[in-house]
């Protein structure tokens, strides 16, 4: 059986070598969300406090000067499992995709309800993308050629975009950095 208990934010240990990074920009989204919406998405720890996942809702809690998190222990998982979950927990999320007709709808009835559409972690430039309604580059006002095609990746940090850039234009392709 699954049970939640709340736990001080003080006593909860970060996992030292997680490969997931936040930027102040998303742990500010996250804090928005728990204000928004509640905590709909428990800290998992280990049996000794450590955190497994959760670490950017730990780190908005403290924005919030939330001093206690729901966690859920999973105790049960061998140091091995606890470190592939680490990873697990956050890749398998990225590698799922988007229905963008049926994203586009959504957010358009959220639009027409009045409800603040950047509380989905969507920023207006993505949203207006969507719509089909981007022409233009926001960030250099220079237009777009619309016989090519573009793809926009955000990276983590200056050494991911880096190496993402490098093996892009070994692969041929024309990359620009845009920041």
């Amino acid at each position: 059986m699954i049970e939640i208990q709340y736990k001080a934010t003080e006593d909860l240990i970060p996992y030292a070598r997680n490969s997931r990074t936040h930027s102040a920009e998303q742990v500010a989204q996250i804090a928005a969300s728990i204000r928004e919406f509640g905590w709909t998405n428990p800290v998992l720890i280990d049996g000794e406090n450590g955190i497994i996942a959760g670490h950017g809702r730990v780190l908005a809690a403290h924005k919030l000067g939330e001093t206690q998190v729901p966690t859920i222990e999973l105790s049960h998982m061998s140091d091995t499992q606890k470190r592939a979950y680490i990873i697990a927990d956050n890749k398998l999320a990225l590698n799922a995709g988007w229905d963008n007709d049926m994203l586009a709808l959504e957010i358009d009835e959220l639009k027409e309800a009045g409800y603040d559409i950047e509380l989905t972690g969507f920023n207006m430039d993505e949203i207006s993308a969507l719509n089909g309604n981007e022409n233009i580059n926001d960030d250099h006002k220079e237009p777009i050629d619309e016989s090519r095609n573009l793809l926009m990746i955000e990276c983590q940090g200056e050494r991911e975009l880096e190496t993402l850039f490098e093996e892009m234009q070994k692969r041929g392709f024309e990359c620009k950095i845009l920041s």
